[in-house]
């Protein structure tokens, strides 16, 4: 059977599960064979709670936003996000953070958690620092990297933001393809074709050696004047020559 992946992201009141904030948007998008299936859920929920000022200029959710929404509270949609997302790998940026709040809504409802609902758990954050160590990895640094299209990013929101994801997502595990790309079989041809090309590009036992010209070596010395007395690579060769 093709794996089962969702792509996750969610929006909150803030950042301690365990001191009152709440969830207020959950989205999922499913994937398989690394394709959309359109089979997607998408909600917008009422923490039951005040939304601090900081929270709502991220995600743009202030409660009469919510209200306008008709947003119902997490225990009338937990069960239905809890049937979605059984069985599924969970793919987040950031991951431990969106486990940890959905964990603790369904556990004030009674429900499982997702582990016990027999979700795998995928960090595209812990992907990235593996894959770029020492630079920016947030979903923003990263759609720049792989050149993803952000436009409609206005707000932190929990749809769009899956859909950036499942963007990068694919590019940082196989690169050339996209959401709306190549099927499994061409997946397969593609990959074959470059590992042909590795395996029968032809290597020369000796680099050929392509010295500067005269005209070159006027222009580098022409270089080397405009960097001044202090200039690094004047002050090596004249150390080495001594």
């Amino acid at each position: 059977m093709a794996k089962r992946q969702i792509l996750l992201d969610t929006e909150t009141t803030g950042f301690y599960q365990d001191k009152g904030d709440r969830m207020v948007e959950f989205a999922g998008l499913e994937m398989t064979n690394r394709q959309l299936t359109g089979n997607n859920l998408h909600i917008y929920i009422h923490p039951e709670r005040d939304m601090p000022e900081d929270a709502a200029k991220i995600h743009g959710l202030t409660i009469d936003v919510l209200e306008e929404k008709s947003a119902k509270p997490f225990a009338e949609v937990g069960k239905q996000i809890a049937d979605f997302m059984r069985g599924a790998e969970i793919i987040a940026h950031n991951a431990p953070f969106d486990v940890r709040f959905i964990n603790m809504e369904f556990q004030r409802m009674g429900l499982p958690t997702l582990e016990e609902l027999g979700c795998e758990i995928t960090d595209t954050l812990a992907i990235a620092k593996e894959l770029f160590p020492g630079q920016k990895n947030s979903l923003d640094a990263l759609c720049n990297r792989f050149s993803v299209d952000r436009s409609k990013r206005v707000f932190h929101g929990a749809l769009i933001d899956c859909e950036l994801l499942g963007e990068v997502y694919l590019a940082m595990t196989r690169q050339q393809f996209d959401l709306m790309g190549s099927g499994e079989e061409e997946e397969t041809q593609a990959v074959k074709a470059v590992e042909t090309v590795q395996i029968h590009a032809p290597r020369t036992a000796r680099l050929k050696i392509i010295k500067a010209d005269t005209e070159e070596l006027a222009a580098h010395e022409h270089y080397l004047d405009d960097l001044g007395a202090d200039c690094v690579w004047r002050k090596s060769a004249t150390t080495e020559e001594a």
